[in-house]
Formats: C-alpha cells, sequence, structure tokens
C-alpha cells in the first residue's frame, strides 16, 4: 500500500471508520495485505470488501484485511460518504 494510501486509511481510521469490532480469535497474516491481531484487540473497520466476509481493518496502527468470522461487530456498519474534496 503506498505511503499517501496508507495515510489516507489511517486519518479514517481516526474519525472511527464505518464501524468497530472486537477480535474473538489471534489471527496470524497469511498474505500480504492481511491484518494481524490478537483475541480482544479492537479493530476499526474501514470497509466491507468485495469479496464475502472480508473486511478492511486498522489495528495497532497497521492497515489490512481480515474475515468477518474472525470478530464480534458492535452493532450495525455505517454507509461510507464520499466526500468531493477541495483543493
Amino acid at each position: 500500500m503506498a505511503a499517501q494510501e496508507l495515510a489516507r486509511w489511517t486519518r479514517f481510521a481516526a474519525k472511527g471508520g464505518v464501524g468497530r469490532c472486537t477480535a474473538t480469535v489471534d489471527c496470524v497474516a497469511r498474505e500480504i495485505g492481511d491484518l494481524m491481531f490478537l483475541k480482544d484487540d479492537e479493530i476499526t473497520v474501514l470497509m466491507q470488501l468485495p469479496e464475502s466476509g472480508y473486511y478492511l481493518g486498522f489495528c495497532e496502527g497497521v492497515v489490512g484485511r481480515f474475515s468477518g468470522t474472525d470478530v464480534k461487530f458492535h452493532g450495525k456498519l455505517k454507509r461510507p460518504i464520499m466526500a468531493k474534496r477541495g483543493s
């Protein structure tokens, strides 16, 4: 992930993303781009990915994808709002 894209996701995570969840199991990253976390870690959900059941999340300063089966969501996820930024 490019530095500029990572910075954008990090800012979005600081604003709460589209929701939050708690890890129910330890999860080791198996591929590049996977999110690694430990049981009971808090994850900020950034978006739902096109792959069924997978999400992009932020945990401990890292952005990566994770399976929804490994976490417990804190309520319903918000719909992302696409806003145009002024120059």
